[in-house]
């Protein structure tokens, strides 16, 4: 298991059941992680981290309402509630999740003018968030995901891990989905497409 690493994905408190950004029985995750953290020898964790005002808020575009797009440099942007603000409780993990074994936690989307939905890149596909070398550094090559959410930054997690030749795995049962007009089929189809084991 040396060279295997979990990758637990954006397990925060905005993102579960009571949070401004809830995924849909999202708390749900947290046994089935913690039972995964257990199992594998190296854990890095994901932590969304916005600064207040983040152009990927809905609040930062007058008129506009969370999931509306807008047209941003990097391309197309889902606008969201705020959340997941910098040292809020939002941002937290969630407090039943068996955290403290993480290795490294990968803070993304605190660059103010991108979001960034990938552990390995930002939204524009290109700015790298230092996992990639990290994970090559320590001879790690096969990864395995978990977290919320499914469609989101788990899936486009994933997809990037595969773009930069790890081996991935999703652990379908330990995700849960957003589902924003028929993008939980359409991720999984990308991943499938794209070799990523979905377990």
């Amino acid at each position: 298991m040396a060279s295997e690493a979990l990758v637990v994905v954006d397990v925060q408190n905005d993102f579960c059941p009571g949070g401004a950004l809830a995924v849909e029985r999202g708390d749900e995750v947290v046994p089935l992680v913690n039972r995964l953290i257990e199992r594998f020898e190296h854990v890095v964790l994901t932590q969304d981290w916005h600064p207040a005002g983040h152009s990927s808020f809905a609040s930062t575009h007058p008129g506009k309402a969370p999931c509306e797009t807008v047209d941003m440099p990097y391309g197309e942007q889902t606008l969201w509630p705020d959340h997941c603000v910098q040292a809020t409780h939002g941002a937290a993990f969630h407090e039943g999740l068996e955290w403290t074994k993480a290795e490294l936690v990968i803070r993304k989307g605190f660059r103010k003018a991108i979001d960034s939905y990938s552990a390995f890149f930002e939204n524009d596909h290109e700015t790298p968030t230092g996992l990639t070398g990290y994970l090559r550094e320590r001879g790690i090559g096969k990864l395995t995901f978990a977290g919320l959410a499914t469609d989101y930054c788990v899936a486009f997690s994933a997809l990037d891990a595969r773009r930069q030749g790890f081996e991935a795995t999703v652990m379908l049962e330990a995700c849960r989905g957003i589902d924003l007009g028929g993008s939980l089929a359409a991720m999984t189809q990308r991943m499938r497409e794209a070799g990523v084991v979905l377990a």
